[in-house]
């Protein structure tokens, strides 16, 4: 009888990568139970040991914070929206760039709503403006504490770089101007979409960029505010393209994106 050859162990992961696939398991059950989430939900969910958590995690509070890190991350959107193929229409592009930004903006929402229904606040190392805006009631969790460290005090927990830790430079607003950079950046790739049709368009894409994505903003805090709904993206896109009224001559005065003015008569707008 032949004894079988001996299993290979499959190659192990390196702190950093059992820490991303960790939180990548992680985010939705804090999206779901906010900070009732235990660390033994989530090794069951990752297929591991709870003390595999402890092992790359210092406690529960700094695996939530490192969820949440990863839900404001702006890089992802910013990719999303560069990957839109730009041999398709400017308007099936917008819808593309739309769709990519609500659902970070859901996302956002959905994890820090499920926390504060625990309880837990915005800490120190978490963006402040950005989670009080954009991260509107999201789906509400079910409170309480769990796991390891959920009473560590917030000054303990609150962000603060360390072995292992995410570093203030990750993701979206952590650390100063990263905010207002992460946006630039968020606009930038936008504007990429309008470049195709630059010829026909009546404003600069930087500036269209930017309209397009205060709307986009205005849409996602009115749905996670619970106001009524606003117009259906397709509508919003149909009318931020080609305006109130139906195509006809462009209205005297009108000017197109390299400043120039058209008349309604078929000159160049300007008088003898």
């Amino acid at each position: 009888m032949s004894t079988p050859p001996p299993r290979r162990r499959a190659p192990g992961m390196s702190p950093a990568e059992r820490r991303e696939m960790i939180v990548r398991v992680a985010l939705p059950l804090v999206t779901e139970y906010g900070t009732a989430v235990t660390t033994s939900q989530i090794a069951r969910a990752a297929g591991i040991g709870e003390a595999t958590i402890f092992r790359v995690f210092a406690d529960k509070d700094e695996l939530i914070d490192a969820c949440v890190h990863e839900a404001l991350r702006g890089d992802h959107v910013i990719n999303e929206v560069r990957a839109i193929p730009l041999d398709q229409p400017l308007e099936a592009r917008l819808r593309e760039a739309a769709a990519a930004m609500e659902a970070y903006l859901a996302r956002m929402g959905a994890v820090l709503g499920a926390l504060r229904a625990g309880g837990r606040r915005g800490r120190r190392g978490w963006p402040g403006p950005a989670n009080e805006e954009a991260g509107a009631r999201g789906s509400g969790g079910n409170g309480g504490k769990g796991g390891k460290g959920a009473d560590a005090p917030a000054e303990e927990a609150g962000g603060r770089p360390g072995p292992g830790r995410p570093r203030p430079e990750d993701g979206l607003g952590h650390r100063p101007g990263g905010r207002e950079e992460a946006l630039a950046r968020t606009v930038e790739a936008v504007a990429e979409l309008f470049e195709p049709d630059r010829d026909r368009l009546r404003l600069p894409p930087e500036k269209l960029a930017a309209i397009f994505m205060h709307l986009g903003f205005d849409r996602a805090r009115r749905s996670g505010e619970g106001l009524a709904a606003g117009p259906s993206l397709d509508d919003a896109i149909t009318v931020f393209l080609h305006g109130a009224l139906v195509p006809g001559d462009a209205p005297h005065g009108a000017t197109d994106a390299t400043g120039t003015t058209d008349g309604t008569d078929g000159t160049d707008g300007t008088e003898d």
